[in-house]
Protein backbone atom coordinates (compact mmCIF):
# COMPACT_ATOMS: atom_id res chain seq x y z
CA UNK A 1 0.00 0.00 0.00
CA UNK A 2 2.07 3.00 -1.38
CA UNK A 3 1.81 6.01 1.19
CA UNK A 4 2.90 9.70 0.24
CA UNK A 5 3.94 12.97 1.89
CA UNK A 6 2.53 16.70 0.25
CA UNK A 7 4.54 19.08 0.83
CA UNK A 8 3.28 22.78 0.88
CA UNK A 9 5.00 26.30 0.59
CA UNK A 10 3.05 28.47 -1.99
CA UNK A 11 -0.30 26.21 -1.81
CA UNK A 12 -2.03 27.14 1.07
CA UNK A 13 -5.42 25.34 0.12
CA UNK A 14 -7.17 22.01 0.08
CA UNK A 15 -8.71 22.31 -2.97
CA UNK A 16 -7.80 22.38 -6.83
CA UNK A 17 -4.26 21.67 -5.77
CA UNK A 18 -2.38 20.03 -8.37
CA UNK A 19 0.52 18.01 -5.45
CA UNK A 20 -2.37 17.19 -3.18
CA UNK A 21 -4.65 15.30 -6.45
CA UNK A 22 -1.51 13.56 -7.68
CA UNK A 23 -0.54 12.19 -4.36
CA UNK A 24 -4.35 11.12 -3.59
CA UNK A 25 -4.43 9.53 -6.98
CA UNK A 26 -0.92 7.73 -6.15
CA UNK A 27 -1.16 6.29 -2.36
CA UNK A 28 -3.65 4.95 0.31
CA UNK A 29 -2.34 6.93 2.82
CA UNK A 30 -1.36 10.88 2.71
CA UNK A 31 0.37 12.80 4.97
CA UNK A 32 0.61 16.31 4.38
CA UNK A 33 3.43 19.16 6.21
CA UNK A 34 4.02 22.41 5.65
CA UNK A 35 7.84 23.91 6.89
CA UNK A 36 8.15 27.31 8.43
CA UNK A 37 11.73 27.16 6.56
CA UNK A 38 14.22 29.11 8.82
CA UNK A 39 16.47 29.63 5.72
CA UNK A 40 13.91 32.14 5.24
CA UNK A 41 12.48 33.15 8.14
CA UNK A 42 16.29 33.78 9.79
CA UNK A 43 16.93 36.54 6.96
CA UNK A 44 13.61 38.72 7.21
CA UNK A 45 14.54 41.81 8.81
CA UNK A 46 12.00 41.92 11.81
CA UNK A 47 10.34 39.41 14.07
CA UNK A 48 7.14 41.04 13.59
CA UNK A 49 6.01 40.20 9.97
CA UNK A 50 2.66 40.42 8.79
CA UNK A 51 3.54 37.73 5.97
CA UNK A 52 4.65 35.03 8.50
CA UNK A 53 1.23 35.62 10.84
CA UNK A 54 -0.29 35.73 7.27
CA UNK A 55 0.96 32.24 6.84
CA UNK A 56 0.23 30.94 10.19
CA UNK A 57 -2.72 31.87 9.90
CA UNK A 58 -3.87 30.36 7.19
CA UNK A 59 -2.19 27.23 8.10
CA UNK A 60 -4.71 26.78 10.90
CA UNK A 61 -7.54 27.11 8.23
CA UNK A 62 -5.78 24.50 5.86
CA UNK A 63 -5.51 21.90 8.82
CA UNK A 64 -9.07 22.29 9.81
CA UNK A 65 -9.63 21.88 6.04
CA UNK A 66 -7.77 18.71 5.42
CA UNK A 67 -9.31 17.13 8.76
CA UNK A 68 -12.92 18.22 7.48
CA UNK A 69 -12.72 16.74 4.16
CA UNK A 70 -11.27 13.53 5.48
CA UNK A 71 -13.74 13.58 8.37
CA UNK A 72 -17.00 13.56 5.89
CA UNK A 73 -15.80 10.28 4.35
CA UNK A 74 -15.13 8.74 8.13
CA UNK A 75 -11.16 9.54 8.66
CA UNK A 76 -10.47 10.96 12.07
CA UNK A 77 -7.31 12.78 12.84
CA UNK A 78 -6.45 14.18 9.77
CA UNK A 79 -4.70 17.35 9.53
CA UNK A 80 -1.56 19.19 8.98
CA UNK A 81 1.92 18.86 10.28
CA UNK A 82 3.77 21.30 10.87
CA UNK A 83 7.79 21.58 11.53
CA UNK A 84 10.04 24.97 12.08
CA UNK A 85 13.99 24.45 10.64
CA UNK A 86 15.31 23.59 7.33
CA UNK A 87 13.54 22.19 5.14
CA UNK A 88 15.96 20.70 3.11
CA UNK A 89 16.94 18.93 6.09
CA UNK A 90 13.18 18.80 7.58
CA UNK A 91 11.41 17.44 4.45
CA UNK A 92 14.19 13.76 3.76
CA UNK A 93 13.85 13.18 7.81
CA UNK A 94 10.11 13.52 7.83
CA UNK A 95 9.41 11.33 4.74
CA UNK A 96 11.60 8.89 6.35
CA UNK A 97 10.21 8.74 9.57
CA UNK A 98 6.77 8.48 7.88
CA UNK A 99 7.92 5.60 5.82
CA UNK A 100 6.54 7.47 2.47
CA UNK A 101 7.82 6.20 -1.02
CA UNK A 102 7.00 9.45 -2.50
CA UNK A 103 7.18 13.52 -1.48
CA UNK A 104 4.80 15.98 -3.56
CA UNK A 105 4.81 19.56 -3.96
CA UNK A 106 4.36 22.19 -6.49
CA UNK A 107 6.49 23.36 -8.59
CA UNK A 108 8.73 26.87 -7.40
CA UNK A 109 10.41 28.66 -10.16
CA UNK A 110 12.23 31.02 -7.82
CA UNK A 111 16.31 30.28 -7.96
CA UNK A 112 17.01 29.49 -4.09
CA UNK A 113 13.66 27.15 -3.99
CA UNK A 114 15.36 25.33 -7.17
CA UNK A 115 17.94 24.74 -5.18
CA UNK A 116 16.52 23.54 -1.95
CA UNK A 117 14.43 21.13 -4.27
CA UNK A 118 17.05 20.02 -5.71
CA UNK A 119 18.77 19.35 -2.57
CA UNK A 120 15.76 17.59 -1.01
CA UNK A 121 15.08 15.62 -4.18
CA UNK A 122 18.49 14.28 -4.22
CA UNK A 123 18.36 13.51 -0.17
CA UNK A 124 15.01 11.51 -0.67
CA UNK A 125 16.68 9.25 -3.47
CA UNK A 126 19.75 8.54 -1.54
CA UNK A 127 16.78 7.18 0.73
CA UNK A 128 15.15 5.44 -2.27
CA UNK A 129 12.50 7.95 -1.65
CA UNK A 130 10.79 9.48 -5.02
CA UNK A 131 10.25 13.38 -5.58
CA UNK A 132 7.36 14.82 -7.74
CA UNK A 133 6.70 18.61 -8.49
CA UNK A 134 3.73 19.96 -10.11
CA UNK A 135 2.72 22.88 -12.33
CA UNK A 136 0.40 24.80 -9.46
CA UNK A 137 0.86 28.50 -9.15
CA UNK A 138 1.11 29.82 -12.72
CA UNK A 139 -1.05 28.85 -15.71
CA UNK A 140 1.69 28.57 -18.52
CA UNK A 141 5.40 28.01 -17.39
CA UNK A 142 8.84 27.73 -18.45
CA UNK A 143 8.49 26.90 -22.52
CA UNK A 144 4.90 25.96 -22.66
CA UNK A 145 4.11 29.78 -24.30
CA UNK A 146 6.86 30.29 -26.77
CA UNK A 147 7.71 32.44 -30.30
CA UNK A 148 7.21 31.29 -33.39
CA UNK A 149 11.07 30.84 -33.30
CA UNK A 150 10.91 28.60 -30.32
CA UNK A 151 12.24 31.17 -28.36
CA UNK A 152 11.02 32.71 -25.27
CA UNK A 153 9.58 36.05 -25.50
CA UNK A 154 10.92 39.22 -24.21
CA UNK A 155 8.00 41.44 -24.28
CA UNK A 156 4.42 41.05 -22.59
CA UNK A 157 1.90 41.90 -25.72
CA UNK A 158 2.97 39.21 -27.55
CA UNK A 159 3.26 37.12 -25.05
CA UNK A 160 -0.04 37.82 -23.96
CA UNK A 161 -1.66 36.97 -27.52
CA UNK A 162 -0.04 33.97 -27.55
CA UNK A 163 -1.27 33.04 -23.98
CA UNK A 164 -4.77 33.75 -25.49
CA UNK A 165 -4.69 32.08 -28.24
CA UNK A 166 -3.32 29.04 -25.98
CA UNK A 167 -5.34 28.62 -23.14
CA UNK A 168 -8.28 26.37 -23.33
CA UNK A 169 -10.52 24.92 -20.40
CA UNK A 170 -8.40 22.17 -20.03
CA UNK A 171 -5.38 24.41 -18.93
CA UNK A 172 -8.00 25.70 -16.18
CA UNK A 173 -9.70 22.89 -15.28
CA UNK A 174 -9.15 21.94 -11.77
CA UNK A 175 -7.63 19.26 -9.78
CA UNK A 176 -10.18 17.81 -7.42
CA UNK A 177 -9.22 16.75 -3.67
CA UNK A 178 -12.94 15.73 -2.33
CA UNK A 179 -13.11 12.18 -4.26
CA UNK A 180 -10.09 11.05 -3.07
CA UNK A 181 -10.62 12.28 0.97
CA UNK A 182 -10.93 9.06 2.67
CA UNK A 183 -6.71 8.58 1.90
CA UNK A 184 -5.77 11.85 3.75
CA UNK A 185 -4.14 9.89 6.87
CA UNK A 186 -4.48 10.77 10.37
CA UNK A 187 -1.83 13.35 11.84
CA UNK A 188 0.70 11.29 14.37
CA UNK A 189 0.27 11.40 17.72
CA UNK A 190 1.39 14.79 19.37
CA UNK A 191 1.33 16.71 16.61
CA UNK A 192 -0.05 20.60 17.12
CA UNK A 193 0.55 23.53 15.01
CA UNK A 194 2.74 26.09 16.16
CA UNK A 195 1.65 29.43 17.48
CA UNK A 196 3.69 32.73 16.27
CA UNK A 197 5.48 32.75 19.68
CA UNK A 198 6.66 29.21 19.06
CA UNK A 199 8.39 29.99 15.96
CA UNK A 200 10.20 33.17 17.39
CA UNK A 201 8.06 35.68 15.78
CA UNK A 202 5.65 38.11 17.04
CA UNK A 203 1.95 39.39 16.06
CA UNK A 204 1.48 42.37 13.47
CA UNK A 205 -0.90 44.51 12.89
CA UNK A 206 -3.08 42.22 10.44
CA UNK A 207 -5.85 41.31 12.66
CA UNK A 208 -6.53 45.52 13.33
CA UNK A 209 -6.39 45.89 9.45
CA UNK A 210 -9.33 43.37 9.26
CA UNK A 211 -7.52 41.56 6.24
CA UNK A 212 -8.67 38.29 5.52
CA UNK A 213 -6.51 35.47 5.65
CA UNK A 214 -6.57 31.94 4.57
CA UNK A 215 -9.00 30.10 2.19
CA UNK A 216 -12.24 31.76 3.27
CA UNK A 217 -10.24 35.39 3.04
CA UNK A 218 -9.40 34.54 -0.42
CA UNK A 219 -13.10 33.10 -1.11
CA UNK A 220 -14.63 36.57 0.56
CA UNK A 221 -12.28 38.72 -1.19
CA UNK A 222 -12.59 37.39 -5.31
CA UNK A 223 -16.95 37.13 -4.45
CA UNK A 224 -16.30 40.83 -3.63
CA UNK A 225 -14.30 41.54 -6.73
CA UNK A 226 -16.77 39.85 -9.07
CA UNK A 227 -19.35 42.30 -8.26
CA UNK A 228 -17.20 45.10 -9.23
CA UNK A 229 -14.84 43.67 -12.12
CA UNK A 230 -17.12 44.95 -14.88
CA UNK A 231 -15.46 48.28 -13.30
CA UNK A 232 -12.13 47.51 -12.86
CA UNK A 233 -10.82 49.10 -16.34
CA UNK A 234 -12.03 52.17 -15.00
CA UNK A 235 -11.22 52.22 -11.79
CA UNK A 236 -7.94 50.24 -11.35
CA UNK A 237 -5.50 52.97 -11.42
CA UNK A 238 -6.97 55.17 -8.80
CA UNK A 239 -5.52 54.28 -5.66
CA UNK A 240 -8.99 55.91 -3.02
CA UNK A 241 -11.35 54.24 -5.23
CA UNK A 242 -11.83 50.06 -4.60
CA UNK A 243 -11.31 49.62 -7.68
CA UNK A 244 -9.05 46.49 -7.63
CA UNK A 245 -9.37 43.20 -6.45
CA UNK A 246 -6.87 42.98 -3.18
CA UNK A 247 -5.86 39.35 -4.22
CA UNK A 248 -2.36 39.61 -4.52
CA UNK A 249 -1.55 38.38 -1.25
CA UNK A 250 -3.76 35.50 -1.79
CA UNK A 251 -2.16 34.42 -5.22
CA UNK A 252 1.15 34.71 -3.47
CA UNK A 253 0.50 32.06 -0.46
CA UNK A 254 -2.46 30.22 -3.03
CA UNK A 255 -5.03 30.13 -0.64
CA UNK A 256 -6.99 31.26 -3.95
CA UNK A 257 -6.21 28.95 -7.41
CA UNK A 258 -4.86 30.70 -10.39
CA UNK A 259 -6.75 28.63 -11.97
CA UNK A 260 -10.13 29.10 -11.40
CA UNK A 261 -9.00 33.01 -11.37
CA UNK A 262 -8.49 33.01 -14.91
CA UNK A 263 -11.25 30.49 -15.57
CA UNK A 264 -13.49 33.01 -14.19
CA UNK A 265 -12.44 36.39 -16.26
CA UNK A 266 -12.03 34.66 -19.54
CA UNK A 267 -15.64 33.12 -19.26
CA UNK A 268 -16.98 36.85 -18.42
CA UNK A 269 -17.18 39.21 -21.10
CA UNK A 270 -16.90 42.51 -21.00
CA UNK A 271 -13.53 45.12 -20.38
CA UNK A 272 -13.69 44.69 -16.69
CA UNK A 273 -12.86 41.20 -16.93
CA UNK A 274 -10.67 41.33 -19.85
CA UNK A 275 -8.56 43.81 -18.13
CA UNK A 276 -8.11 41.80 -14.95
CA UNK A 277 -7.10 38.68 -16.58
CA UNK A 278 -4.42 40.94 -18.88
CA UNK A 279 -3.20 41.22 -15.45
CA UNK A 280 -3.50 37.35 -14.41
CA UNK A 281 -1.47 37.11 -17.71
CA UNK A 282 1.54 39.85 -16.67
CA UNK A 283 2.12 37.61 -13.45
CA UNK A 284 2.43 34.28 -15.79
CA UNK A 285 4.88 36.44 -18.17
CA UNK A 286 7.21 37.39 -15.05
CA UNK A 287 7.28 34.14 -13.75
CA UNK A 288 8.42 33.09 -17.25
CA UNK A 289 11.08 35.50 -17.66
CA UNK A 290 12.69 34.57 -14.11
CA UNK A 291 13.04 30.71 -15.13
CA UNK A 292 14.83 31.73 -18.62
CA UNK A 293 16.76 34.76 -17.62
CA UNK A 294 17.89 33.84 -13.47
CA UNK A 295 20.65 36.54 -13.60
CA UNK A 296 17.62 39.07 -13.20
CA UNK A 297 17.90 38.07 -9.56
CA UNK A 298 21.10 40.67 -9.49
CA UNK A 299 21.20 41.99 -13.16
CA UNK A 300 19.73 44.18 -15.50
CA UNK A 301 17.46 41.88 -17.85
CA UNK A 302 18.97 43.44 -20.86
CA UNK A 303 23.10 43.70 -20.19
CA UNK A 304 23.29 47.27 -22.24
CA UNK A 305 22.14 48.37 -19.14
CA UNK A 306 24.35 47.30 -16.63
CA UNK A 307 26.25 50.76 -17.94
CA UNK A 308 24.14 52.60 -16.28
CA UNK A 309 25.80 54.59 -12.92
CA UNK A 310 23.60 54.89 -10.40
CA UNK A 311 23.98 57.79 -8.08
CA UNK A 312 24.86 56.85 -4.27
CA UNK A 313 22.66 58.96 -1.89
CA UNK A 314 21.94 57.59 1.27
CA UNK A 315 20.28 60.53 2.92
CA UNK A 316 17.66 60.53 -0.36
CA UNK A 317 17.37 56.95 -0.09
CA UNK A 318 16.59 57.43 3.27
CA UNK A 319 13.55 59.64 2.82
CA UNK A 320 12.14 57.71 -0.09
CA UNK A 321 12.03 54.67 2.63
CA UNK A 322 10.14 56.75 5.12
CA UNK A 323 8.02 59.23 3.04
CA UNK A 324 9.79 62.45 3.52
CA UNK A 325 10.71 63.18 -0.46
CA UNK A 326 8.30 66.16 -0.34
CA UNK A 327 6.30 64.68 -3.02
CA UNK A 328 2.79 64.25 -1.85
CA UNK A 329 1.91 61.00 -3.56
CA UNK A 330 4.67 59.54 -3.57
CA UNK A 331 5.44 59.48 0.00
CA UNK A 332 1.57 58.40 0.77
CA UNK A 333 2.31 55.85 -1.32
CA UNK A 334 5.38 55.00 1.11
CA UNK A 335 3.30 55.15 4.35
CA UNK A 336 0.55 52.96 3.30
CA UNK A 337 3.08 50.46 2.38
CA UNK A 338 5.45 50.77 5.94
CA UNK A 339 2.40 50.94 7.65
CA UNK A 340 0.10 48.17 5.79
CA UNK A 341 2.52 46.04 3.76
CA UNK A 342 0.43 46.60 0.89
CA UNK A 343 0.65 49.47 -1.91
CA UNK A 344 -1.64 50.08 -4.42
CA UNK A 345 -0.20 48.97 -8.53
CA UNK A 346 -0.08 52.00 -9.65
CA UNK A 347 1.99 53.76 -6.92
CA UNK A 348 3.77 51.03 -6.93
CA UNK A 349 5.26 52.57 -10.79
CA UNK A 350 4.93 55.95 -9.74
CA UNK A 351 7.17 55.45 -6.25
CA UNK A 352 9.47 52.97 -8.44
CA UNK A 353 10.16 55.80 -11.16
CA UNK A 354 10.48 58.21 -8.39
CA UNK A 355 13.64 56.06 -7.19
CA UNK A 356 15.29 55.20 -10.48
CA UNK A 357 14.29 58.45 -12.20
CA UNK A 358 14.02 61.76 -9.85
CA UNK A 359 16.45 59.95 -7.22
CA UNK A 360 18.74 58.33 -9.71
CA UNK A 361 19.08 55.28 -7.02
CA UNK A 362 19.61 52.11 -8.61
CA UNK A 363 16.58 49.90 -8.83
CA UNK A 364 17.82 47.10 -6.81
CA UNK A 365 17.20 48.78 -3.52
CA UNK A 366 14.21 49.79 -4.03
CA UNK A 367 13.01 46.29 -5.11
CA UNK A 368 14.81 44.58 -1.69
CA UNK A 369 12.58 47.29 0.27
CA UNK A 370 9.73 46.18 -1.41
CA UNK A 371 10.89 42.40 -1.12
CA UNK A 372 10.95 43.31 3.16
CA UNK A 373 8.01 45.04 3.39
CA UNK A 374 5.28 44.33 0.73
CA UNK A 375 2.23 41.18 1.89
CA UNK A 376 2.51 40.37 -1.32
CA UNK A 377 6.21 39.90 -2.24
CA UNK A 378 6.45 37.73 -5.24
CA UNK A 379 10.08 37.59 -6.67
CA UNK A 380 9.28 37.26 -10.04
CA UNK A 381 6.75 40.23 -10.17
CA UNK A 382 8.71 42.41 -7.83
CA UNK A 383 11.92 42.12 -9.88
CA UNK A 384 9.67 42.70 -13.31
CA UNK A 385 8.17 45.68 -11.98
CA UNK A 386 11.16 47.54 -10.48
CA UNK A 387 12.76 47.02 -13.62
CA UNK A 388 9.87 48.06 -15.93
CA UNK A 389 9.67 51.28 -13.85
CA UNK A 390 13.57 52.02 -13.88
CA UNK A 391 13.51 50.89 -17.90
CA UNK A 392 16.13 48.11 -17.62
CA UNK A 393 13.29 44.98 -18.34
CA UNK A 394 10.87 43.87 -20.38
CA UNK A 395 9.19 47.03 -21.29
CA UNK A 396 8.48 48.26 -25.00
CA UNK A 397 8.44 51.74 -24.22
CA UNK A 398 11.58 53.74 -24.31
CA UNK A 399 13.58 54.60 -21.46
CA UNK A 400 13.13 58.03 -22.00
CA UNK A 401 9.36 57.94 -20.60
CA UNK A 402 9.77 59.47 -16.61
CA UNK A 403 6.66 59.75 -14.56
CA UNK A 404 6.10 63.30 -13.35
CA UNK A 405 4.74 62.27 -10.04
CA UNK A 406 2.90 65.78 -9.48
CA UNK A 407 0.58 65.16 -12.87
CA UNK A 408 0.21 61.88 -12.16
CA UNK A 409 -0.95 62.51 -8.55
CA UNK A 410 -3.22 65.45 -9.88
CA UNK A 411 -4.46 62.59 -13.07
CA UNK A 412 -5.11 59.71 -10.03
CA UNK A 413 -5.86 61.38 -7.18
CA UNK A 414 -7.35 64.41 -8.31
CA UNK A 415 -8.97 65.84 -5.23
CA UNK A 416 -5.97 63.90 -2.99
CA UNK A 417 -8.22 61.80 -0.83
CA UNK A 418 -5.91 59.20 -0.82
CA UNK A 419 -3.09 61.76 0.01
CA UNK A 420 -4.95 63.25 3.09
CA UNK A 421 -5.40 59.68 4.26
CA UNK A 422 -2.02 59.02 4.75
CA UNK A 423 -0.23 62.30 4.90
CA UNK A 424 -2.79 63.65 7.58
CA UNK A 425 -0.72 66.74 7.89
CA UNK A 426 -1.46 67.96 4.99
CA UNK A 427 -5.79 67.55 5.28
CA UNK A 428 -6.10 70.99 5.65
CA UNK A 429 -4.25 71.91 2.09
CA UNK A 430 -6.55 73.08 -0.34
CA UNK A 431 -6.56 70.53 -3.81
CA UNK A 432 -5.39 72.98 -5.69
CA UNK A 433 -1.99 72.76 -3.88
CA UNK A 434 -2.46 69.21 -2.49
CA UNK A 435 0.04 67.82 -5.36
CA UNK A 436 2.50 70.56 -5.01
CA UNK A 437 2.39 72.02 -1.21
CA UNK A 438 5.69 73.98 -2.16
CA UNK A 439 4.00 75.84 -4.32
CA UNK A 440 1.67 77.63 -1.95
CA UNK A 441 2.58 81.12 -0.82
CA UNK A 442 3.32 82.20 3.07
CA UNK A 443 0.01 83.59 3.37
CA UNK A 444 -1.63 80.46 2.26
CA UNK A 445 0.56 77.81 4.18
CA UNK A 446 -0.59 80.05 7.09
CA UNK A 447 -4.13 79.50 6.59
CA UNK A 448 -4.19 76.34 6.19
CA UNK A 449 -1.48 76.00 9.33
CA UNK A 450 0.78 73.69 6.60
CA UNK A 451 4.46 74.85 6.78
CA UNK A 452 6.38 73.46 4.64
CA UNK A 453 10.31 72.64 5.31
CA UNK A 454 8.37 72.61 9.30
CA UNK A 455 5.21 70.65 9.26
CA UNK A 456 5.71 69.08 5.62
CA UNK A 457 8.77 68.60 3.63
CA UNK A 458 9.44 70.80 0.84
CA UNK A 459 10.70 68.60 -2.32
CA UNK A 460 14.05 67.12 -2.15
CA UNK A 461 14.67 67.27 -5.77
CA UNK A 462 13.73 69.55 -8.65
CA UNK A 463 11.44 66.81 -10.98
CA UNK A 464 12.87 68.99 -14.04
CA UNK A 465 16.03 69.05 -13.04
CA UNK A 466 16.15 65.28 -12.27
CA UNK A 467 14.53 64.33 -15.74
CA UNK A 468 17.19 66.32 -17.43
CA UNK A 469 19.98 64.30 -15.16
CA UNK A 470 18.02 61.01 -16.11
CA UNK A 471 17.95 61.71 -20.05
CA UNK A 472 21.93 62.28 -19.68
CA UNK A 473 22.31 58.95 -17.72
CA UNK A 474 20.32 56.73 -20.05
CA UNK A 475 22.21 58.94 -22.99
CA UNK A 476 25.54 56.69 -22.77
CA UNK A 477 23.29 54.10 -23.96
CA UNK A 478 23.34 55.79 -27.16
CA UNK A 479 27.18 55.98 -27.87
Amino acid sequence: MPSALVWFRRDLRCFDHAALHHALRFADRVHCVFVFDREILDALPTRADRRVEFIQRSLLELDAGLAALARDVGVAGAGLIVRHGRADALIPQLACELGVDKVFANRDYEPAAIVRDSRVAQRLAEAGIGFEDFKDQVVFERDEVLTLAGKPFSVFTPYRNAWLKAVDDAQLAAWPIEPYAARLAPRPPGEHLPTLADIGFEPTNLADMKMPVGMSGGRQLFEDFLGRIDRYKRARDFPAVKGVSYLSTHLRFGTVSIRALAAAARARAGEGAESWLNELIWRDFYHMILWHNPHVLEHAFRPEYERIVWDDAPALFEAWCEARTGYPIVDAAMRQLNQTGYMHNRLRMIVASFLAKDLGIDWRRGERYFADHLNDYDLAANNGGWQWAASTGCDAQPWFRIFNPVTQSEKFDAEGRFIRRYLPELARVPDKFIHAPWTMGGIDQAACRTRIGVDYPAPVVDHAVARERTLARFGVLKR
